[in-house]
């Protein structure tokens, strides 16, 4: 299936692709996370200090296609600051609105907004939720 690259790479995520936020390699961080999708090759290291239950910095470093890179720039972002608790629920409302397809879609925000047409494009949605899964993972494990 050919993408229809007006409705898949809306002009804000080539922008985060561009000029992704929190991007950069911290190894001295205290959680580092590596994600992978080796169906296409996208490869995240997510890095985090996280302080009495607070992530108070987290950047991310590695390569992969727009829809992966923006996806995990957006999740960097939204992430500075905030309680695990609140993250925990943030990354359930993101991947459930990409991975239900049964629900009807409707996103909290703009960020959220401009991952919605790959729900289209089942093969891509690995790339949309493959920083979200890993930390996902993480949160549940500790």
């Amino acid at each position: 299936m050919e993408e229809n690259r007006s409705d898949l790479y809306h002009p804000l995520l080539l922008e985060y692709n561009r000029a992704p936020e929190h991007y950069e390699k911290r190894p001295e961080a205290t959680v580092i996370l590596e994600a992978s999708n080796p169906l296409c090759g996208d490869k995240f290291v997510l890095y985090l200090d996280v302080e009495n239950g607070v992530v108070v910095r987290a950047s991310f470093y590695g390569h992969g296609c727009a829809v992966s890179k923006a996806s995990a720039s957006v999740l960097m972002r939204k992430i500075q600051g905030r309680p695990v608790a609140e993250i925990r629920l943030l990354l359930a409302v993101f991947l459930q609105l990409l991975c239900d397809t049964s629900a009807a879609a409707v996103a909290p925000d703009a960020d959220f907004a401009i991952f919605l047409p790959v729900r289209q494009y089942q093969e891509r949605l690995g790339c949309a939720t493959l920083a979200w899964e890993t930390l996902d993972q993480f949160f549940r494990k500790n």
